[in-house]
This record gives structure tokens, C-alpha cells and sequence, in this order.
């Protein structure tokens, strides 16, 4: 049973260790910012186990008629929080490689260029794709929990302990305290701006006689 969760830390050689590396880096930092560090780590357990029960579901069916790879790496679980971030994003399209798509489409065709990656199974990617599109469609409802229980879980062993690790960024559960640490380091403090001064140049004198100033139109 904890293989449910484990497959998520299996690497075959340092190539594939380096995409998951990315992978975590940018699709579970920018997952975090938006839900929290708590929200976070709840969520990638369940969709880590979500991806494991349907791929197991799928994987006897699917075998016989194509070849299936063993779902390794973070991949899975990135697939599962892109779906939750396109289906809930208010964007209706974005560019990507220069070309402008629907945002719908943008976790589909990462699909397709993830099967480009060693050791990645397709299967495991799109049955985290899946559980991603069915959670952020409100169909797994019962997995969300308020903020306020998000800001008490903050407080408990072992978040609190996260938050006194140096130089690990903690990202806390309610929207609120998120707002006002990214409003702290907008906002800067006065007199950091570095000033510049602008030279006005004084207005012409007109001329005081009027032949002089049909001479000098």
C-alpha cells in the first residue's frame, strides 16, 4: 500500500531525476503559491494515490493493446495540479511556444511532449491528468477543506516546524496571510527607490519689441 506514494520518488538514472527535478520546481512551486504549503502537501498525497488507483484500474485493460510503462516520478502528480490549474484559471488562452491555445488544451499537449521523456509512463501521466480535470471540475468536492482549518493546521507539528527551517519559503494556508506577505514585498520601504533629477529648461523670452518678434518668426 505505501507504494501508493512512493512511485512519486523512484528515478531509473539522473536524466529522468533532472525533469522530475523541473517538473517539482515549476509546476508544485506555482501549485503552492496559489493554495498553500498545507493544501499542498495534502494534495499531492491524494492525488498521488488517486493516480496509483487508476492506473492500477486501467493498466489490465490498456496492456493488451499497448505496451504500458510502470508509473514512476513526480510527473503523475504534476499532470494532476496543471489540470487543476487550467480548469479553474480565468484565462481562456495563453501562449505557448509562441503560439497562442486554449488553456484547455495546454495540460493535453504537455501530455504528448511528456511521452518524449525517459522513463515516463503515459498511462501514469494521464491518469494524473485525469484526477487533476476531475478535481478542479468540483467532482471530488470532498477533498477541499476551509481556510480556517488550513490557518489551525498551520499551527500543528509538523508545519510549524517547516516555518523555522531557514531558507525554506512557507506559503501559509489562508488567502488572507498570502496576500499581505506578497504586499510586504511589493511595497517598499520609503526612501529605497533610487531618485533622479529632471532638467526643466526655462521658457523662451519673447522678444519685447514687436519688430523684433516678426523678425524672429
Amino acid at each position: 500500500v505505501h507504494r501508493l506514494i512512493t512511485y512519486i520518488f523512484v528515478y531509473e538514472d539522473l536524466i529522468s531525476l533532472a525533469c522530475g527535478a523541473v517538473i517539482i520546481w515549476y509546476f508544485a512551486g506555482s501549485f503552492e503559491k496559489n493554495v498553500g504549503t498545507v493544501k499542498h502537501c495534502i494534495l499531492t498525497a491524494t492525488f498521488s494515490v488517486l493516480s496509483a488507483l487508476l492506473y492500477l484500474f486501467l493498466e489490465p485493460l490498456v496492456s493488451r493493446l499497448l505496451e504500458v510503462g510502470d508509473a514512476k516520478g513526480f510527473m503523475p502528480v504534476a499532470f494532476a495540479t496543471l489540470g487543476v490549474s487550467t480548469t479553474r484559471s480565468r484565462m481562456k488562452s495563453t501562449l505557448l511556444f509562441g503560439c497562442r491555445v486554449p488553456v484547455v488544451l495546454v495540460p493535453w499537449l504537455g501530455l504528448c511532449i511528456a511521452w518524449f521523456v525517459p522513463h515516463s509512463s503515459l498511462l501514469g501521466n494521464l491518469c494524473g491528468l485525469l484526477v487533476g480535470e476531475a478535481y478542479g471540475l468540483g467532482y471530488c468536492f470532498c477533498l477541499d477543506f476551509p481556510e480556517s482549518l488550513g490557518s489551525k493546521l498551520d499551527r500543528v507539528f509538523p508545519f510549524s516546524l517547516l516555518k523555522r527551517i531557514p531558507g525554506l519559503k512557507y506559503i501559509p494556508g489562508s488567502l488572507a496571510e498570502r496576500k499581505a506577505s506578497e504586499n510586504s514585498r511589493i511595497i517598499p520601504v520609503p526612501g529605497t527607490y533610487p531618485t533622479q533629477s529632471y532638467h526643466c529648461p526655462s521658457p523662451l523670452a519673447l522678444p519685447a519689441h514687436p519688430s523684433a518678434q516678426s523678425q524672429g518668426f
